[in-house]
């Protein structure tokens, strides 16, 4: 082995331990911004189900508040804000979940018991005009 190639092991070894560093920093940078992303997503699920009405607001003040604190403090920051900043809030604390209305429930029913009546009278009659009555029926509720 000549001096050369000592030297370009010692340049190369160099080289690789700067980019290993570098590559440790890139890492650390990322956990880094990914708890603050996990935080920051907690928040916004706990602030939603609060009942926040400017939601954005709402989350640039937590988040604020809880700047270098642990994910713990999220529950206590979103009380407090509520408490705080009531005008953030709407005046329930329930999310509100849609339903189906009864009207809507009605219309199907009503459309079945139309699709089996016009099953019977084709079955029951026999005719062609009836079958096909009830095929375009079938097909429009499809």
């Amino acid at each position: 082995m000549s001096d050369g190639d000592v030297h370009d092991d010692a340049n190369n070894a160099g080289a690789l331990a700067e980019q290993l560093a570098q590559a440790n920093e890139r890492i650390a940078q990322m956990s880094e911004e990914l708890g603050g992303l996990q935080i920051e997503q907690k928040l916004t699920r706990k602030l939603a189900a609060a009942g926040a009405i400017d939601l954005e607001a709402a989350v640039l003040v937590a988040r604020a508040r809880i700047e270098g604190k642990t994910e713990a403090d999220i529950d206590s920051c979103v009380t407090q804000l509520r408490k705080e900043k009531g005008y953030l809030f709407g005046g329930s604390s329930q999310v509100v979940v849609p339903r189906k209305t009864a009207a809507a429930r009605d219309r199907v029913t009503q459309n079945q018991t139309v699709l089996e009546q016009a099953a019977k009278r084709a079955t029951r009659t026999g005719s062609r005009i009836d079958l096909q009555r009830y095929m375009k029926l079938r097909r429009s509720m499809m």
